[in-house]
């Protein structure tokens, strides 16, 4: 446990409870809210004489907060705790608990949108075949090869995030439909279609272990039948896209990038692109048309009378 997080808050502890399970946000999400109160929480002892109260925190207090966090932490890390800050004051005014929140009067430095890493389809289809050459190189068991496979047929072919699939049971897919039902930030639902690939690899897993594939089972599962973890999959990531000879800082988020990527790359509409990854703004989506160089330029090649 952190410094930040070994005083217990009351207001803190409902807080969380009412991220979880009213707001239904993400494990993470939690994590990182509570992560920006504590680290303020501490600040607050460390700078003054602090009641415990954070009702009684002034404008001045929180701006010299903000000043100093960007002094040592990136924009982006500052902008989050400011907006995880925001929160937690909102949920108090609603409980009567403080009557302002001292972060509505401070702007912040604008940020600029990074645009998304993401492989491309050559690199996708390289680093897809990775778990099956080192199987048949002696180097992965038959287990993890045609597990891993299906891992990432799933992220790639689904568009998954990695929480999103390490959560997924047999009892949301609807196998004659070729969908699954995920169940994606702030607990909002939406159906994922499956490609063909992904599907037979599923069949491959199950039948040849034998899985009991009941309703409550997980569709990505370790030996003895338990979820697999996110972390495990991020570590066995970097092990194929080393096999693959292909860069090292690729994530399984990066994967979905490259799931939307190609996906208006090769002709889907924006609108469609936004519900298959769940965005609730289309404005989160958007950031993808500007990684969609190649569809551009066949565009223009195709359609410009001087190209």
């Amino acid at each position: 446990m952190s410094s930040e997080e070994q005083t217990v808050y009351p207001e803190l502890e409902r807080f969380s409870t009412h991220l979880a399970l009213e707001r239904r946000f993400s494990p993470n999400t939690v994590r990182n809210y509570r992560q920006a109160v504590c680290s303020f929480a501490l600040w607050l002892s460390l700078n003054g004489n602090w009641n415990g109260e954070f009702s009684g925190v002034r404008l001045e207090q929180a701006r010299a907060y903000v000043i100093e966090q960007g002094r040592r932490v990136s924009r982006r890390t500052v902008h989050n705790h400011v907006s995880g800050l925001r929160s937690f004051y909102r949920y108090l005014r609603r409980e009567g608990i403080a009557d302002t929140c001292p972060f509505t009067g401070i702007s912040l430095p604008k940020l600029e949108k990074a645009l998304p890493k993401f492989m491309s389809q050559e690199q996708m289809l390289r680093l897809l075949e990775a778990p099956g050459n080192l199987y048949k190189a002696g180097e992965l068991g038959q287990f993890g090869a045609l597990r891993d496979s299906l891992v990432l047929e799933f992220l790639y072919g689904g568009g998954l995030r990695v929480s999103e699939l390490c959560a997924l049971t047999y009892g949301d897919l609807d196998l004659p439909q070729c969908t699954a039902r995920v169940l994606g930030k702030g607990g909002k639902e939406r159906i994922c279609p499956l490609g063909s690939i992904a599907l037979r690899c599923l069949e491959a897993f199950a039948k040849c272990f034998d899985l009991s594939m009941g309703r409550t089972d997980p569709v990505i599962c370790e030996v003895g039948g338990q979820p697999m973890r996110p972390r495990k999959i991020q570590l066995s990531l970097k092990k194929y896209l080393a096999a693959a000879g292909l860069p090292g800082d690729m994530t399984p988020h990066k994967i979905r990038h490259s799931y939307a990527t190609h996906l208006l790359n090769n002709g889907a509409d924006l609108r469609s692109v936004q519900e298959l990854l769940g965005h609730a703004s289309l404005s989160t989506t958007q950031i993808y048309t500007h990684v969609g160089v190649s569809r551009l330029k066949s565009a223009h090649k195709q359609a410009h009378p001087r190209a």
